[in-house]
């Protein structure tokens, strides 16, 4: 989720696969990191733009959306892209250089419950850089999974009080299915336009005036960036969260159909299951337990690549079908700064320069350009 290297107008060592804000040293205030919870309001029925919304922003037409009304809609800007490819890393870039008035709206599924936030690759405080963000680490992973329906709710609310301090929504994250559910004019939760052989059409009418910025990566570069990001996770703690989280037996009580979803979760369940507490096997004299735990770790590490990796490609897929069906879609190519990021002779400045030319400044024009029209 986050690039491991210095914006241009800050200088700090540069380290290959760590997280990308720690070359930073901010004053920051937690309360404004995470909002207060919300109580859920699950509903299966059609929902619609309350009639009763003020706007404020003007209206961009396109040939590819349709609008059905003359009414000036919000302006909201979409940073979207498969898990890895620097989302967050972009968000941040914006909003504390160029739109001081963004406020970020968490759109990764996972990432909007408490809990497992190394696992699932939370922007840590310290990363936010003052910057707010809703629906981040704040909704029960305990209760009834958070829907697409409950995020089209909260999100709203946030959109709107937003927008009422004049501020500007940023939507970051991969879950296409969070985002679809927000922006359709439209949406009903029983509608599935992106899996099974016969997906449900794609809604072009759009309840928000959207700028949808996605960031891409070519899938061999980042599929070798992913997978090395899994060895950093891990370094960082990732093994002993899950083994705290499985120990704790907080495994039994969290909804196995949200939280409990979580790549790196149902990959080492086996491994806990047959080893309850029990930590990697380091070498030496290994009895044939430890071989067999060894082992059983190295499995679920592997597993944890390919599912990220396949997740990423599902990303991208469901990315395309929304394009193809005529979402207007501002690319951003972010390749060669991956490229040169997983070059081992490449320093950091060389890196920071391509993310700066190719993927910061692209999209601070498009946002901008939205913004003034």
């Amino acid at each position: 989720m986050r690039l491991p290297f210095p914006t241009t107008s800050h200088h700090h060592r540069f380290r290959l696969f760590s997280s990308f804000l720690t070359f930073f040293q901010p004053t920051f205030s937690s309360s404004s990191s995470y909002s207060s919870t919300w109580s859920l309001n699950h509903s299966n029925n059609i929902h619609m733009e309350p009639s009763t919304l003020t706007t404020t922003a003007t209206t961009t037409t396109t040939t590819t959306i349709t609008t059905t009304t003359r009414r000036r809609k919000r302006k909201i800007v979409i940073i979207m892209g498969p898990t890895g490819a620097g989302k967050s890393r972009l968000s941040i870039d914006l909003a504390t250089r160029f739109f001081h008035n963004a406020e970020i709206i968490n759109s990764d599924k996972m990432q909007v419950y408490s809990g497992l936030n190394i696992t699932t690759n939370k922007i840590t405080i310290e990363e936010q850089l003052n910057v707010p963000h809703h629906l981040l680490g704040t909704i029960d992973p305990t209760k009834p999974v958070f829907t697409p329906s409950d995020f089209r709710k909260l999100a709203s609310e946030y959109i709107s009080d937003i927008k009422l301090r004049r501020g500007l929504p940023l939507i970051v994250g991969g879950s296409n299915s969070l985002i679809y559910s927000l922006v359709t004019k439209r949406f009903d939760p029983k509608s599935d336009v992106f899996n099974g052989p016969d997906p449900d059409p794609v809604s072009t009418e759009l309840r928000y005036d959207c700028c949808f910025i996605w960031v891409d990566v070519c899938l061999p570069v980042l599929n070798k960036y992913l997978s090395k990001r899994v060895d950093e996770m891990l370094d960082s703690g990732m093994f002993e969260e899950l083994v705290e989280f499985f120990g704790s037996g907080e495994n039994n009580v969290i909804n196995k159909s949200g939280l409990g979803q979580a790549i790196g979760v149902p990959e080492f369940e086996t491994y806990f299951e047959k080893f309850p507490g029990f930590g990697r096997s380091d070498g030496g004299d290994e009895s044939e337990d430890d071989v067999g735990r060894s082992e059983a770790y190295d499995e679920a590490v592997r597993r944890i690549k390919d599912n990220t990796i396949q997740l990423a490609k599902k990303q991208v897929s469901k990315i395309l079908r929304l394009r193809d069906a005529g979402w207007d879609l501002r690319r951003v190519d972010a390749t060669e700064a991956f490229r040169a990021l997983m070059t081992s002779d490449s320093g950091g400045g060389r890196v920071a320069e391509l993310w700066e030319k190719q993927v910061v400044e692209p999209s601070m024009k498009i946002v901008k350009h939205f913004l003034d029209e």
